[in-house]
């Protein structure tokens, strides 16, 4: 007779930016194995494909490659407290003193910051708007250097990217960008003036993020303020 297969224990989220209810498992260890491999690499491409799978197999009815980064890294920090516990332990070296510092963070304190001024909502003019969506880590990824490809480019490519319709405000007609060829955005996105270009910049800039402040106090007295913020500083 074999040994069994002990059942885990369901949970439940709310995703962020869509406010659609998930269910969730906690972690198993083998997968807070991969876990671990990646962040002693230190290398961020490892520790994100790690991340991607542990959320894609402890998460019910969820594409990991559609979600955005801050529901991500949201989801990924749901699991480890209940795989784990809702404390986060870690070292730092302070930038001036160069001591090693030990700071614990609550994760039930970690929330997401949201600019007031922000808005899914592009003007093109009086007639037509388009409306944005998040981006995922994978098109983040692509805004790394690409051999021979201005900065500019890869920016303005992802930011295109990210255009997920295209309304008629008079009419009410809706126009999905996945219906068109690479070809036609792009036609298209070479009307674009300055003030859309701003629009989707400031789109960008005012995103949702996973963002803490730790406090701590250095050998010399000194009070000081870690912040943490991305994958690479919540996950390493």
């Amino acid at each position: 007779m074999g040994l069994p297969k002990i059942d885990q224990p369901l949970f439940e989220l709310t995703v962020p930016s869509t406010e659609k209810k998930i269910t969730f498992r906690p972690f198993t260890v083998k997968e807070e194995k991969v876990l671990l491999i990646a962040r002693e690499s230190g290398d961020i491409e490892q520790i994100v494909l790690a991340v991607k799978q542990i959320v894609n197999n402890c998460c019910q009815d969820v594409d990991v490659d559609k979600l955005s980064v801050f529901d991500l890294e949201y989801i990924m920090l749901q699991v480890r407290a209940k795989s784990v516990n809702n404390e986060i332990k870690f070292t730092i070296q302070d930038p001036d003193t160069e001591e090693e510092v030990e700071l614990k963070v609550d994760i039930d304190e970690i929330q997401i910051t949201r600019d007031p001024d922000h808005v899914k909502k592009v003007e093109l003019n009086d007639q037509y708007y388009m409306m944005m969506r998040y981006p995922t880590i994978n098109e983040l990824a692509g805004l790394q250097d690409v051999e021979g490809e201005p900065e500019a480019n890869i920016l303005f490519n992802t930011m295109v990217a990210c255009i997920e319709t295209l309304v008629d405000g008079t009419t009410d007609e809706v126009y999905s960008f996945n219906d068109f060829s690479p070809e036609e955005i792009e036609e298209f996105v070479e009307q674009f003036t300055t003030s859309t270009v701003e629009q989707l910049q400031q789109f960008f800039a005012t995103s949702p993020k996973m963002k803490y402040s730790v406090n701590y106090t250095d050998n010399t007295g000194k009070d000081k303020t870690f912040n943490m913020e991305g994958m690479d500083t919540f996950f390493t």
